[in-house]
This record gives C-alpha cells, sequence and structure tokens, in this order.
C-alpha cells in the first residue's frame, strides 16, 4: 500500500495507526518525517500576518484561483494506490475535486477517499475509514477505543467533581477574528466549558470584539488556524494590547495545529488540555509546553 495524504489531520492519524511507512507523501502542513517527499505548496505566504493572509485568501477566491497547488509530477511518479484528502474546507487544504482530477488521469487509477468530519464523532468515524482503507482496520478501531475512552475519562471526572463551568471564548483567527466551529465548541463542552460564541458542528463564524466582550467570556482562547503556538501567543499578546477589557479574563494561546484545528486524533488532546485549563485544581495544570497562559 503507497498512500498519499493531503490532510495533516489523515497524516497524523496514519501516524498513530503506525502506517508511516506506508505513506510516500504529503501536504506542505503535514507533520511527517522530512524524508517523505512534500507534493503542495500554498499559493500565500504562511509568514504574513493574520490580516494580510486573510485579504489574500479573498483575493485569490474572488479570482478563482485555488489557495494550494498540487506538484502532479510528482504524485504521478510516487504511484500512490490511495490518495486522502478533505472536503470540509478549501481554505485549509487542497480542492478535493483537483484531488479527483488528477487521480482520474492516472493510471492506473488510485482510490481517492475524501473525509469530511465536522464533530469528533465524525472525526472518529473518518478515522476508522482511514484505517480500512489502509488494511489497518483493526488498529483504527483500537485507536479510537483509546480516544472515546479518554474522553469518557475527562466526562467522569467531571462529573463527579461538578466544578464550574467557565464561560469561553474560542478564537481561531485574529484579523479579522473568528470564532472556532466544526468540533471546537464540543471540545470545549467535553472539557468542561461553555463556548459563549460558536456553535457545534456549524462553520467558524466571524465576530465583532463587541460581541466577544458582550459575551463575557470568563476564559479568552486565541488559537489561530494553522500558527504555531509562538504565533499564537503573539496574537493573544497584540489582542491584549488592543482591547483592555481582556483584563477581565484568563487569555491563553494554545497550539491550534496539534489541538483544535487539524480533525484527527490530537483532538482528544485538546478537549484534555482544556479542561485543564478549565479545572486546573481537579485535572493539575497545563503543561506551558502545549498553552500559555498570558494573563489573569
Amino acid at each position: 500500500m503507497r498512500i498519499i495524504s493531503l490532510l495533516p489531520g489523515a497524516t497524523d492519524a496514519l501516524i498513530a495507526l503506525g502506517g508511516v511507512n506506508l505513506i510516500v507523501g504529503v501536504s506542505h502542513a503535514c507533520d511527517a518525517p522530512a524524508a517523505i517527499p512534500r507534493v503542495t505548496s500554498p499559493a500565500i505566504d504562511p509568514a504574513a500576518s493574520s490580516g494580510a493572509i486573510d485579504a489574500a485568501v479573498r483575493t485569490v477566491a474572488f479570482a478563482g484561483q485555488p489557495l494550494f497547488s498540487l506538484d502532479a509530477a510528482r504524485i504521478v511518479a510516487l504511484h500512490p494506490d490511495l490518495i486522502v484528502t478533505q472536503a470540509l474546507c478549501d481554505v485549509c487544504a487542497v480542492n478535493e475535486a483537483d484531488v479527483r482530477a488528477l487521480a482520474g488521469a492516472m493510471a492506473p487509477s488510485p482510490r481517492v477517499l475524501s473525509v469530511s468530519g465536522t464533530s469528533l464523532e465524525g472525526v472518529f468515524t473518518d478515522i476508522l475509514a482511514i484505517g480500512s482503507a489502509a488494511e489497518l482496520g483493526a488498529d483504527a478501531d483500537e485507536l479510537v477505543l483509546g480516544l472515546r475512552r479518554r474522553m469518557r475519562s475527562v466526562h467522569e471526572t467531571l462529573k463527579a467533581a461538578q466544578p464550574p463551568r467557565p464561560r469561553v471564548a474560542m478564537i481561531e483567527w485574529t484579523d479579522p477574528l473568528y470564532a472556532g466551529g466544526h468540533w471546537v465548541p464540543e471540545q470545549v463542552k467535553r472539557a468542561g466549558g461553555i463556548d459563549v460564541l460558536a456553535v457545534a458542528g456549524a462553520h467558524s463564524l466571524t465576530v465583532t470584539p463587541d460581541r466577544v466582550r458582550d459575551a463575557k467570556p470568563d476564559i479568552v482562547i486565541v488559537a489561530p488556524c494553522g500558527f504555531s503556538l509562538a504565533r499564537a501567543a503573539a496574537e493573544a499578546a497584540q489582542l491584549r494590547v488592543a482591547h483592555q477589557w481582556l483584563d477581565t479574563c484568563q487569555l491563553w494561546a494554545i497550539d491550534a495545529n496539534s489541538l483544535t484545528s487539524r480533525p484527527g486524533p490530537h483532538l482528544v488532546d485538546g478537549v484534555e488540555v482544556m479542561a485543564r485549563i478549565f479545572a486546573p485544581t481537579i485535572f493539575g495544570p497545563s503543561s506551558t509546553g502545549r498553552a500559555v497562559l498570558r494573563l489573569r
């Protein structure tokens, strides 16, 4: 089996399943051994500021151009049996139609598996599908069982302790402000918080600073999609300077790639980290390697 994964969360799942040796190509955004070829590239500089990235995305989308390019020649040369892509967000990864068009032109044509879970259970279903397609079905069953067990442990601990549930604002982007959607509100709920901005399963949405303030969050978590922990912390610091009302909240920055923005097994890590943020006296303080408290 030769697999190309064009979705970071799918790559995370394959690695967690012990299938790293099956992967022959990944996207530029995937965390995978350097020896594995990268077969996509972004049209926009990921090092640009949040505002510049947002403006560039709108310009490229208005022009009808792709935000990501496929290295077709390299993909053909890698002779994949399976290509894993997604149908959830064209801003986050390559367009599914482009992948299917390329696969259809190859001889023999590889199987294309498209995942699109918008909830934690949907993501678990996608992991099972990836495991089945990679002939790692038993490993996928065990992985998902373990992920569900870990979430149940958080739930049972919260049920027994009955701590107060903090009001939480999850910020997925800072210029403009976006509230994290899809599985993120569910992560907040399962970790013992109340998401005051978004609805589980719905798309991320733009919000004004006034709306965030008026929602009266106890905790604001800055988790910009695609940004490292260091960049998230810098964004949180800038928000604190611009909006003094944040002095009334706990302001956190977290590594979104590891904890919230990739639909894969690490979303459960996100639930566990949030539980430590929301109820540190019960779960213990959060490790500063993955989440940084900026302000009390």
